[in-house]
């Protein structure tokens, strides 16, 4: 399976098989600069319907989309939705957000969106265990890398990805992802956008992989 950050939340994973998911693809402008998203995908997944998260009409292929809690099989993958809230409020600041999990040749991974608070045993639960953790880790709108780091320790993956964050081609008053490195271990910088993972060659201590944005 590869790993593609293309910028902000979202990303292309794509299978052995070819089977394409992007999940969270932003809009451009209001503070997102990277640059237009212009792959194909099988399937997108949507935590919110914010526009620097939910873009999937500019995804080309004809995606299926999901974009609700619940479980759903597409494309011969499984995609289970968990109810969260972008915000401490219950969803009251800033409203209602998607935590999506899915396994993808053999490998379990899961997209936590916009989560803005902790999780509670509920919610750990139904994501349950995780190779792959995309977090979010800049602050203000998300979690921040304090609670962020928590969240990973309560999920313990083998991989954590950071997404979210403060970069060149992000306006957004967040913290970048120097704040939630801070202190943690296996720490590997990849120099690039994009990552191949097998089941057999995870790490066996969670290891946190920095993508560099594709666009």
């Amino acid at each position: 399976m590869k790993i593609k950050w293309l910028g902000h939340a979202s990303f292309l994973l794509t299978s052995e098989a070819g089977t394409r998911v992007i999940c969270d693809p932003y809009s451009q402008g209001g503070g997102i600069d990277y640059g237009a998203i212009q792959e194909s995908a099988e399937v997108v997944t949507v935590s919110h319907k914010h526009g620097d998260h939910d873009n999937a009409a500019a995804i080309k292929g004809r995606p299926e989309v999901v974009d609700t809690p619940g479980t759903r099989t597409v494309k011969g993958l499984e995609f289970t939705g968990i109810a969260t809230h972008h915000d401490e409020a219950r969803g009251k600041q800033r409203g209602e957000n998607i935590v999506f999990r899915f396994s993808m040749d053999g490998i379990r991974i899961c997209h936590l969106g916009d989560l803005g608070h902790e999780l509670d045993r509920g919610q750990l639960a139904a994501i349950g265990a995780v190779d792959i953790l995309l977090a979010p880790v800049g602050g203000f709108y998300t979690v921040d890398a304090r609670v962020a780091a928590r969240i990973c320790e309560r999920i313990a993956p083998k991989v954590v990805i950071p997404i979210h964050y403060k970069t060149g081609k992000c306006g957004y008053p967040i913290a970048g992802v120097e704040d939630f490195l801070k202190g943690r271990k296996n720490v590997r910088r990849v120099g690039g956008s994009e990552m191949e993972f097998r089941k057999d060659q995870l790490p066996a201590a969670t290891e946190t992989v920095v993508l560099e944005p594709a666009l």
